[in-house]
């Protein structure tokens, strides 16, 4: 698994559950700090099979919702991108 900038194409496959600190655990430190926008954090990565997988935060956080948006450390739920459903799995698979 290695990270990447190849992202074109990729679109919601699935959520995982995970804390953040899980996340950080699995995946280091996220490559980018999201759009300013719609996210708040996200890793991005091509794995050994030409897997492509992104993992996001959607709408949940402060960028979208301000004030009343959630601290990385209270989320939970986790969107998971890609061009096919690999993409979940291969999320999965690193994080247990």
């Amino acid at each position: 698994m290695e990270k990447t900038n190849d992202i074109d194409g990729t679109h919601l496959q699935g959520y995982i559950h995970a804390t953040y600190y899980q996340l950080l655990e699995a995946f280091g430190k996220p490559h980018d700090n999201g759009d300013g926008y719609k996210t708040d954090v996200e890793w991005a990565f091509k794995f050994a099979d030409g897997t492509v997988a992104t993992l996001y935060n959607w709408k949940n956080g402060k960028n979208y919702l301000g004030e009343e948006g959630s601290e990385l450390k209270d989320m939970f739920t986790w969107n998971v991108g890609g061009r096919n459903e690999r993409a979940v799995t291969k999320i999965k698979e690193q994080i247990k």
